[in-house]
């Protein structure tokens, strides 16, 4: 992979990770779209290095809460942190198990373009559902209860599926549990980071074996991935605390056009 390309990658990455318009899928539609040809064995391990870069912007904006989670296994003062650390792990438990039990069948699709762009247009339909279906509560993530925690997770799993977002899918199970947008977003950032470090190790690795040129320009797209990210998601965070109302929306038809297009370009 050229350096253009990664950085190319990089910067889509790192903006659509956390916004709810799938940068899995995007990682797939840009090099379809740009004419782009690529290892498929070495393309996985490349897009899990530029998460790696999400993984550490989100570590960065959320260390307090991490920080709490860290202090609160040796402190029984600390209840909250507590309690929000162990909803974490509730809900990353149903993507570690489905994405280890399928990894061979999710990894056969990844690099197509059409069910990329096919599933970006159910990503879109399912932020326009939960928007719709919401409930009005305005609860906060301190009233976030296990099973709760567990339904989102399950949620959560479409994500492995190149075209749905994690963010996106992630934050709908919150609102359809009565969540405000922002504390769905906030779990839903919570929880992105556990999975994708996951990722990282079973997957980077596998760069290794393309030689250090290849490694190299990973560890850079990672870099301006995480810059991209950090970007997001300070952006983010004061979008949905602003706008509490269909604020999914604009992402939802932006899901449904693209999807549209690219999908409809693949079939001529």
């Amino acid at each position: 992979m050229h350096l253009l390309q990664a950085l190319i990658l990089a910067v889509t990455q790192g903006a659509t990770e956390l916004f709810p318009i799938s940068s899995v899928g995007h990682g797939v539609i840009v090099p379809y779209l740009l004419g782009w040809n690529f290892n498929r064995e070495a393309f996985l391990p490349f897009i899990v290095m530029l998460h790696l870069g999400t993984a550490i912007a989100l570590l960065l904006y959320f260390w307090r809460d991490w920080y709490d989670f860290f202090c609160s296994i040796f402190d029984a003062r600390r209840k909250n942190g507590r309690r929000l650390l162990l909803m974490v792990v509730i809900g990353t438990i149903p993507a570690a198990l489905i994405g280890f039990v399928f990894e061979k069948k999710f990894r056969a699709i990844f690099p197509d373009a059409a069910p990329a762009s096919f599933f970006l247009m159910v990503n879109g339909l399912l932020l326009l559902l939960g928007e719709k279906l919401r409930g009005k509560g305005r609860k906060e993530l301190d009233r976030l209860r296990p099973v709760q925690a567990l339904g989102i997770g399950l949620v959560q799993s479409l994500a492995l599926i190149p075209g749905f977002s994690r963010s996106g899918v992630t934050m709908v199970g919150g609102l359809l549990y009565g969540f405000t947008h922002e504390a769905s977003a906030r779990f839903a950032f919570l929880l992105a980071t556990p999975i994708i470090f996951g990722a990282g190790v079973l997957e980077v690795p596998k760069m290794m074996k393309y030689g250090r040129s290849q490694m190299s320009v990973a560890l850079l797209g990672g870099l301006v991935a995480g810059v991209a990210a950090y970007l997001s998601v300070c952006f983010l965070m004061r979008y949905f605390k602003k706008r509490e109302i269909q604020a999914l929306r604009p992402f939802a038809y932006y899901c449904l056009l693209i999807g549209l297009a690219v999908f409809v370009r693949t079939m001529l």
